[in-house]
């Protein structure tokens, strides 16, 4: 029963990090990746999808994105969705190819991401301290149906919160290398 209550804590916190590492993809730096665009909204046929199951997304330098529309009629959709999203990029067209230059980000650019960043780390943190208080809220229901004993209850919060440090660690980490990486120039 604890056993089960831990596993599922434990995947929850790691759902949490994974959203936040998926966060920090879409954050600009001063390279070009396709995890950048990728989940931008294009609207196919009356339906909203995803830019990377309408095209196909890949690098073509270090600072060059290009997209290639599976069909020709998407290319000027594309382009607006691209204008429309707010990553301040702008696509150039060549017949089918969709290039996107990035530009060099800014002292000022770089220190204003770092604090989105920043915020999304502490919204990653807290996502992972609430499932700590929920699964502890558990716990103590168990202990109260006296399903599970006062010392089973201590060991197994102590449990629960080193899967907290142990996930609050790792968006850490995560955070530190996405902030070395944007200070880069």
């Amino acid at each position: 029963m604890l056993d089960d209550v831990k596993k599922d804590a434990a995947q929850r916190m790691q759902k949490c990090v994974v959203t936040f590492k998926d966060q920090l993809k879409k954050l600009r730096t001063g390279r070009a990746h396709t995890s950048l665009i990728e989940h931008i909204k294009v609207d196919y046929y009356g339906s909203e999808l995803p830019l990377n199951q309408v095209a196909n997304i890949a690098t073509e330098d270090a600072r060059t994105l290009t997209v290639t529309p599976w069909e020709k009629a998407m290319v000027p959709i594309i382009e607006k969705a691209i204008y429309k999203s707010d990553l301040g990029l702008t696509p150039n067209s060549a017949g089918q190819l969709i290039r996107i230059g990035m530009p060099a980000l800014t002292e000022e650019r770089r220190r204003d991401i770092t604090k989105v960043v920043r915020a999304e780390a502490e919204n990653a943190r807290v996502s992972v301290r609430n499932v700590r208080r929920e699964v502890i809220h558990a716990i103590k229901e168990l202990l109260k149906e006296k399903l599970i004993a006062q010392d089973e209850e201590r060991r197994a919060e102590d449990d629960v919160q080193k899967l907290t440090d142990k996930y609050v660690a790792e968006i850490d980490h995560a955070s530190g290398d996405k902030e070395k990486e944007l200070m880069q120039v």
